[in-house]
């Protein structure tokens, strides 16, 4: 899948136009917050997601809602594309530059504005990091409750832009339904604010429509969370399963109990192999697959379900289970999990991490497709799940410098999320969609509905200045792809679109 591209500019267009807006900006914003020179633009040329790069013409470092209003009203006014970036620790491309635009950095609006116990709710700036806000209310008893693997460095504007979730999001759910409200601008500096502190909005409705936006329909400087009690309890099973398919009934079954794990996480065993060697959590080496069953609650109601979640996994076909005896062991057992990603990164130069959704009875489908993936464009695949919720996170293992490595590494992800939307799925969970998923938008949404998709973006950002190039494909780039499997050798399912 090859990237948008920026319209040919000549190295003395882009250094003039450059200049004009290092003067303007300078007007409104301080020397301190603006980066031109290559060596400073550099380390903002991608998210999480190194594959594709794009050295941005400027970055703003603002540090009030003044300064951002200011920088928007100008960009709008001087028709600048500007793309809203946190701490770059997306992994679809999303917080990828624009060419010829401003990269909007927002890490310096970091301060928690107002924490109310009572209200149990929290007042954030865009850039507060994810676990700031948990340790911020835990001398209340209170915690944020999505907690994407890299919450140590995500911040809550991307998480908003991008609904994440977690580990925890099966039963505490992702973003959306953790925040009330977001403060903000549109894309010409226009005030505007989504969601309520009350039970309900006054007008449309429209938190839902910016929560997943990815940046495209306004920034988002201020955040009211929702802050929950912490569980006074929390054990973990991890379960040993030599069969995937097994594992993937398990998920199912555990469901169909009528039991609502806290989390519920399934790893295979080229995965598990790469995070017991950085972590040492304990993992069972020589199960195709585990599982991570977590319950948290009071005591009696910890006791509980955990005996009933044992039974189910015994009788999927576990063959080994393990319940952790005290809260070290608890974290021990997720720091696998929560390190699946950097432990990637150490038996590979290079990974392309995709994000689909499919059924959860379609778990082990998947994870076989994938392992027949594997032979046919000849790279590894470690598998972890979201797999309460039916969320694949595989992790291609590649080499970015190979070019080779890197198109074969672009069908495998296209497979995988062609073979999602056959089995029932979508084509990203939490990840969102960026510059990875842009082409396999035309897998899932006909012409019509991504015709809708563009009038909302039309109806917030008329000019088209946010995140230019990113999530809505066009029609004929839709068609590109179709000729881009064709010459990759792929195979189209059956039961979708043709190209």
């Amino acid at each position: 899948m090859n990237t948008p591209t920026a319209p040919t500019i000549t190295a003395a267009e882009r250094a003039a136009r450059q200049a004009e807006l290092v003067q303007a900006l300078g007007r409104v914003l301080p020397e301190q917050a603006l980066l031109w020179h290559g060596e400073d633009t550099t380390p903002y040329e991608c998210d999480g997601l190194t594959a594709y790069r794009q050295r941005p013409l400027l970055v703003c470092l603002p540090e009030t809602r003044d300064q951002v209003q200011a920088l928007l009203r100008l960009c709008h006014r001087l028709q600048v594309p500007v793309v809203a970036r946190g701490a770059g620790t997306g992994l679809s491309g999303g917080a990828m530059p624009h060419a010829m635009g401003v990269t909007l950095s927002l890490a310096r609006l970091n301060r928690i504005l107002a924490l109310n116990p009572e209200q149990r709710t929290a007042l954030v700036q865009c850039g507060v990091r994810n676990l700031a806000i948990s340790e911020a209310a835990a001398p209340y008893g209170l915690y944020y409750a999505p907690d994407p693997s890299s919450q140590i460095a995500c911040t809550i504007g991307g998480n908003v832009a991008e609904n994440s979730g977690g580990v925890h999001c099966l039963k505490y759910g992702l973003t959306l339904h953790n925040v009330l409200k977001i403060s903000g601008f549109m894309a010409d500096g226009e005030p505007v604010e989504f969601g309520s502190e009350a039970l309900d909005t006054p007008g449309y409705d429209l938190l839902a429509a910016v929560i997943g936006s990815e940046g495209m329909l306004a920034v988002t400087t201020e955040v009211t969370v929702k802050l929950i009690p912490k569980p006074p309890l929390a054990r973990c099973i991890m379960a040993s399963f030599d069969d995937v398919r097994k594992a993937g009934a398990a998920v199912a079954a555990v469901i169909a109990a009528g039991i609502i794990p806290a989390g519920l996480e399934m790893m295979d065993r080229p995965m598990t192999a790469a995070v017991e060697d950085f972590v040492h959590a304990g993992y069972d080496l020589n199960a195709e697959a585990i599982l991570l069953c977590e319950s948290d609650g009071t005591p009696e109601e910890v006791q509980e379900e955990i005996a009933r979640m044992g039974a189910v996994l015994r009788a999927a076909g576990a063959t080994a289970l393990s319940v952790s005896r005290d809260e070290a062991e608890r974290l021990r057992f997720w720091s696998g999990r929560k390190n699946a990603f950097p432990a990637s990164g150490r038996i590979s130069p290079d990974y392309m991490c995709m994000d689909s959704t499919i059924p959860r009875r379609r778990l082990a489908d998947i994870l076989l497709a994938i392992q027949q993936m594997e032979k046919k464009y000849q790279l590894r695949c470690a598998n972890v799940f979201h797999a309460g919720d039916g969320n694949l996170h595989p992790l291609i293992l590649f080499d970015a410098n190979d070019a080779d490595q890197l198109r074969r590494c672009e069908l495998f992800g296209a497979d995988i999320l062609e073979t999602s939307v056959a089995m029932g799925g979508t084509v990203t969970g939490e990840h969102g969609v960026g510059v990875e998923k842009l082409n396999s938008m035309c897998v899932q949404f006909s012409a019509e509905e991504r015709a809708q998709m563009l009038a909302l973006k039309q109806a917030f950002d008329p000019a088209g200045l946010l995140n230019p190039g990113k999530v809505i494909p066009t029609l004929n780039r839709c068609a590109e792809y179709g000729k881009m499997l064709v010459r990759g050798g792929q195979i189209s399912h059956p039961e979708l679109p043709r190209f």
